[in-house]
């Protein structure tokens, strides 16, 4: 996810602001959690120091995080149309979303934030009007390149302003803060005109139905599918809300003008399976996306059938390997054939390779190369490159780190607080604030809740009630396992003198102990144990 700062001036007085508020998605270590945001309290303990914030594109990685950040930052944001349409699009759908206020820019344009003045140049990505920025002070240019790739022939918008790249590098730029994601990898990315003509070379040659499945923002790619589709005497049915969402903004501003109309489910069932594409999410194997309920047979008006053909336009975001692969397996059971990038060019990724991220040094001729959004590897490679091609300084940062560009050499010269913080519901907070700490320890080895009663002589009235959730119903020898624990908690009441009983927190303490320690011995494991003690 990317929350970038930018400061100009001394640190008594320093004006800032951030370029993309985005999100990341949780994993199997995070239970329960919605989304992960970054932590912005460095900047939240000095807002009236913060001009505003500036974004390059919509993918969630840039922007989604911002209907959540928004009430802690409370600045006017910059971003282009079809970014602005699906973020209102998006605070529809969410309830209490704030309205952030939103200034429209579109590349090719310049404008101010605070002492920054900001100019945006168009990019090639896989989403509609992506864009650099060129940020100016005193102190010179510094280009943040966002998410880009130089495309010949992108599906959507203008090619890559070239021309105003190399301006800005004869002009002088003072540092390239540069994309990494594709720094291993050599030469340079295919075209989006080549995938689609693979998509259509794929649907043409297809018996039976085709559900294509790609990332929701890629409305160029949303678009080649429609078109293939089209030219081969098929007709397309939109299955999921994200890319319901993104087609209704992208129709919206005339990215699919031209197209036929998309089908109703309704309709699906009348069309002769060799005329049916199904565009649909689930690209990462999402369980309540379209192609997963596809893959278990849960829709009630569409269905796939053995012969029909399932392309994954898309790239697998490390991580979601298990998901994707459960999904596969079930298409194949069903008979469905399954095409992915090794198969046929059906999917091309929207960063550089090392042919053109050398194309970009070229055209910049940047003093200072700062390599961003990769991990370790990709960041640690682009910094390889930049200096076998000559850039004069090379600097490696890392989350929280603060670099400073000029004026003298690009150096570190601080730390501030930096790390992450979960959406879990309606809640916002860190682990411990979520409760996400505590939910992994229930999640490996259960919790047991006890309730102890002791009469006016603080013997035990009766045996303890127990319950135990997520835990064994019996140990290795068949015992009952809350028979094991209740043995436990009785004992450790008994042990206790009549006449300590009468603090009931060592009561409680104790029974919590002996239980854990039971069930440790019993099964392995020590579950998170809630002693309640009465009298």
């Amino acid at each position: 996810m990317n929350f970038a700062l930018y400061g100009y001036g001394p640190r008594e007085k320093r004006s800032w602001i951030v370029v993309d508020c985005g999100v990341t998605f949780p994993g199997p270590d995070l239970p329960g959690v919605d989304l992960v945001l970054p932590d912005t309290r460095f900047i939240e303990e000095q807002l009236e120091n913060l001009a505003g914030i500036v974004i390059t594109h919509a993918h969630e990685d840039h922007y989604g995080a911002l209907l959540d950040l928004w009430p802690r930052l409370k600045v006017n944001v910059w971003m282009t149309p079809f970014t602005a349409g699906l973020l209102e699009a998006k605070r529809e759908g969410e309830a209490n979303a704030p309205k952030v206020p939103v200034t429209i820019f579109r590349p090719g344009e310049t404008f101010s934030v605070g002492p920054f003045l900001i100019e945006a140049i168009a990019v090639s990505h896989s989403i509609p009007e992506p864009v650099s920025l060129a940020i100016t002070t005193p102190a010179g240019t510094v280009i943040h390149t966002g998410d880009w790739k130089i495309d010949p022939a992108p599906a959507l918008g203008p090619k890559i302003d070239e021309a105003r790249f190399r301006a800005l590098g004869e002009k002088g730029v003072l540092a390239l803060i540069c994309d990494s994601t594709n720094a291993l990898r050599e030469g340079i990315s295919p075209s989006e005109q080549a995938v689609a003509e693979g998509l259509r070379e794929v649907i043409d040659k297809a018996p039976g139905r085709v559900a294509v499945t790609t990332f929701s923002s890629n409305v160029g790619r949303i678009r080649a599918i429609a078109e293939a589709a089209r030219d081969t005497g098929r007709q397309v049915l939109v299955l999921g809300r994200s890319l319901q969402r993104v087609i209704d903004v992208a129709t919206e501003l005339g990215y699919l003008d031209g197209l036929p109309p998309f089908l109703s489910e309704e309709d699906f069932g009348f069309i002769p399976r060799e005329n049916a594409v199904i565009l649909c999410t689930g690209s990462q194997g999402e369980p309540r996306a379209a192609l997963a309920k596809l893959a278990r047979d849960e829709m009630r008006n569409v269905a796939l059938s053995p012969g029909d053909t399932v392309v994954y336009s898309s790239r697998v975001i490390p991580g979601n390997e298990k998901a994707i692969l459960i999904t596969k397996n079930l298409l194949i059971e069903q008979g469905v054939q399954i095409i992915e990038d090794g198969d046929a060019l059906v999917h091309v990724s929207g960063h550089p390779r090392r042919s053109e991220l050398k194309q970009m040094y070229e055209w910049v001729k940047p003093r200072i190369l700062v390599p961003v959004h990769g991990e370790a590897a990709h960041l640690v490679g682009h910094g390889s490159l930049a200096a076998t091609a000559g850039i004069p300084e090379v600097v490696q940062v890392r989350n929280g780190d603060v670099l400073r560009l000029a004026p003298g050499p690009a150096e570190i010269i601080d730390q501030v607080p930096f790390g992450r913080i979960f959406k879990d519901g309606r809640v916002i907070g860190t682990d411990e604030e979520v409760g996400v700490r505590d939910r992994r320890k229930l999640s490996f080895a259960g919790h047991v809740a006890i309730n102890v009663v002791l009469d006016d002589r603080y013997d035990l009235a009766g045996d303890p009630d127990l319950v135990a959730i997520g835990l064994p119903q019996a140990d290795s020898s068949g015992e009952p396992f809350e028979e094991i624990m209740l043995d436990a908690a009785i004992g450790a009441v008994t042990s206790i003198p009549r006449a300590n009983r009468r603090d009931l927190d060592l009561v409680g303490e104790a029974v919590r102990r002996a239980v854990r320690s039971a069930a440790n011995d019993a099964w392995g494991k020590k579950p998170i144990v809630t002693v309640f003690v009465t009298q």
